[in-house]
């Protein structure tokens, strides 16, 4: 048994050990960080008894404690309990394992009454894994769930702490710049990819809304807290705004999709195509009879065949006759449809802006089907966009229109054919002093 000078020595020995890794004359005992580090030794332990090791250790250690903890009948646990409830492990592993978990203080033996007993920093440990764990096995694509977990934990028993804010705020500045690199690429994919995870980031910013909430109008938050919060709620509300940067860069993709031919097929669908293919190479078998031969030449060489070709074609266009004339071919155009649907839309915008007064958007989409209207909704993004009020036609008149639409973060039902329901927005007329491209000079 240890006496207390061995425990004086022990302590001592690891306080120099520390010290080791710190500047001449800075003392880890005068920094905040370690203090609030040191304090938390029991708990640090236990988790250091777990998880130190290979992971077939640590696996072995989770589930003899995970066993014992889910016995809800006794709390007490003889030998013999142990060994039929873990019957199937070989008994020497099994007694290298609760040696471990003694030793360590994970598990306590009772000598009065022969019985093992789990500690209560082991059951916290676990319930901070299981909870873990859990998260991990819901696929949750924003990867949030567990942070906002802590955090609505910890503010329904009054205990949320700054450091918790910040791993939150941090998760969503994260996400963020993700979706703003996504955004930025310019791939097709990778924007799919982003707002699919993006749809789930938002699902937690709205559950976490109503922490952020709370926490904020806690007059028993000090001030840090609230900065914390206020920061987040500045931060859900960005991430929460990047909606019209995902349909303006997917509506720039589209109209850039290039078709083949008449087939309806894309550049896009091919490449999906491809992607679902485990071996590309495979595509080439019995597609070539002969392997391809590759051919090496000079600069010398290709300077010579350069000449040769544009002397040969200089000579032809002097001394051949002009060739007879032709009438070229009459193309239909493939979106004569859409254009005229756009002039429609168009003229009445531009109608608006003539008047003060807010309208529904709901009211400009319909009564028309769902294709129309889904149309005429892609193009609200467009108006008060910058880059496309410096181009040319009906896109670029349609970003200079003296209006401003707002939506809300709710749903309205309509009458109109094929749509259920719409989100409740309106369309303003811009005062003339914040009219794009307007004139500043008196």
């Amino acid at each position: 048994m240890q006496n207390f000078s061995d425990d004086v020595h022990t302590q001592s020995a690891d306080d120099f050990a520390l010290q080791t890794f710190f500047k001449t004359g800075i003392s880890p005992d005068d920094i905040s960080a370690v203090y609030s580090l040191k304090r938390a030794q029991p708990v640090l332990q236990a988790f250091t008894a777990i998880f130190h090791g290979g992971f077939n250790g640590v696996l072995l250690r989770l589930l003899v404690l995970r066993e014992l903890a889910s016995d809800t009948a006794t709390t007490a646990f003889s030998r013999a309990d142990i060994n039929a409830r873990l019957g199937y492990l070989d008994p020497d592993a099994l007694e290298t394992v609760l040696t471990r978990l003694r030793s360590t203080g994970l598990i306590s033996w009772d000598n009065s009454q022969s019985v093992y007993r789990i500690t209560p920093n082991a059951r916290n440990v676990l319930a901070a894994t299981e909870s873990l764990l859990g998260t991990d096995e819901n696929a949750d694509a924003a990867e949030m769930s567990f942070v906002l977990t802590q955090v609505a934990g910890a503010q329904a028993v009054g205990g949320v702490s700054v450091e918790q804010l910040h791993h939150l705020l941090g998760r969503l500045l994260e996400l963020t710049e993700e979706f703003s690199d996504a955004i930025a690429s310019g791939s097709e994919f990778q924007l799919r990819s982003a707002q699919q995870k993006w749809h789930s980031a938002c699902d937690w910013v709205e559950k976490g809304s109503q922490i952020i909430h709370a926490i904020t109008h806690d007059e028993r938050a000090d001030a840090a807290t609230h900065k914390a919060a206020q920061a987040i709620g500045r931060a859900q509300s960005h991430l929460l705004n990047m909606q019209g940067m995902f349909s303006r860069a997917l509506n720039q993709i589209e109209r850039q999709r290039v078709h083949l031919g008449q087939s309806g097929l894309s550049t896009t669908d091919i490449k999906t195509w491809l992607l679902q293919k485990d071996d590309l190479a495979s595509l080439a078998d019995d597609a070539l009879s002969h392997p391809v031969t590759p051919l090496f030449i000079t600069p010398s060489e290709m300077i010579d065949v350069a000449e040769s070709e544009l002397l040969s074609h200089r000579v032809s266009a002097v001394s051949g006759a002009l060739p007879a004339g032709e009438n070229a071919v009459a193309l239909a155009g493939d979106d004569s449809d859409a254009l005229h649907e756009l002039d429609h839309w168009l003229g009445m915008l531009q109608g608006l802006s003539q008047n003060e007064q807010p309208q529904l958007v709901a009211d400009l989409l319909t009564p028309v089907n769902f294709a129309v209207a889904s149309y005429r909704a892609s193009m609200l993004p467009l108006i008060g966009d910058p880059n496309e009020s410096a181009l040319q036609g009906a896109t670029g008149t349609l970003a200079r229109l003296p209006l401003q639409w707002q939506i809300q973060d709710k749903m309205k039902k309509v009458q109109a054919q094929d749509i259920a329901s719409m989100s409740v927005a309106t369309i303003v007329r811009l005062p003339s002093e914040t009219t794009p491209n307007s004139d500043s000079t008196s």
